[in-house]
């Protein structure tokens, strides 16, 4: 079997952390959800008044199902915040539903890394989809003729790149949309003193996650580095 133990660590090791973040995130978003906001907002509230604030209006927010599904979606430009965020007049809905809105402010003034992403997203999916076969593919193929293992090992290589570089490209539009947002909601009043601080210790642990993912993709990229060049010197 080609995966061996180095892989299993790694991937051992990121999932480990991952958890651990994602579960730290949810407890946090758990607590500022119990926090309630003293300007009485609610997140549809917050994020309609940030769009019209930079002359944002053919935006639409609406609500959608799930938890922490919050996104942006530029193709149909809608701010897209989950039931509790849409509703709640709480901490934690202000900071999702400013953060949100971070990523319609960056689309609407073109800013570039948010414009490279979103380029890359149908690279990234197809690239995805096809290292699924690669995975099962390289099995067999280094068990029984070598060259053959290199060569898909080689074009694994290539398609792990994409995904580091969009891993590694979406941390700044994360950390930018995240500042455009809790600076916004300092200074159109939403957030005050300790409630500021609490909506951005919610984000800031928001961004560990797109850390998490983007240093666990630059490790299996090297990893997979170190084994095509040990591969090629056998």
């Amino acid at each position: 079997m080609y995966f061996d133990f180095g892989f299993l660590l790694i991937a051992a090791v990121f999932m480990l952390i991952g958890f651990l973040v994602s579960s730290r995130l949810k407890s946090k978003f758990a607590r500022y959800s119990q926090e309630r906001l003293s300007s009485g907002l609610s997140g549809k509230e917050i994020a309609e008044k940030m769009l019209r604030d930079n002359g944002i209006y053919d935006v639409k927010v609406v609500s959608v199902a799930g938890q922490l599904s919050d996104h942006y979606n530029p193709l149909t430009k809608t701010v897209n915040l989950s039931d509790d965020v849409y509703h709640g007049r709480h901490i934690a809905s202000a900071a999702v539903a400013a953060h949100e809105c971070g990523h319609a402010v960056q689309h609407a003034t073109s800013y570039a890394w948010l414009g490279l992403r979103s380029k890359l997203v149908p690279v990234v999916q197809i690239s995805s989809t096809i290292m699924s076969f690669l995975v099962f593919g390289m099995a067999f193929a280094f068990s029984f003729v070598h060259s053959l293992g290199n060569s898909m090992l080689l074009l694994f290589i290539v398609l792990q790149s994409i995904l580091t570089l969009f891993s590694i490209i979406t941390l700044p539009v994360e950390v930018d949309a995240s500042k455009r947002g809790l600076a916004w909601l300092d200074n159109a009043g939403i957030t005050h003193q300790q409630e500021h601080e609490d909506a951005k210790d919610a984000l800031k642990w928001a961004a560990y996650t797109y850390f998490v993912a983007a240093l666990g993709s630059v490790a299996t990229l090297l990893y997979y580095v170190w084994r095509y060049m040990g591969s090629n010197r056998n």
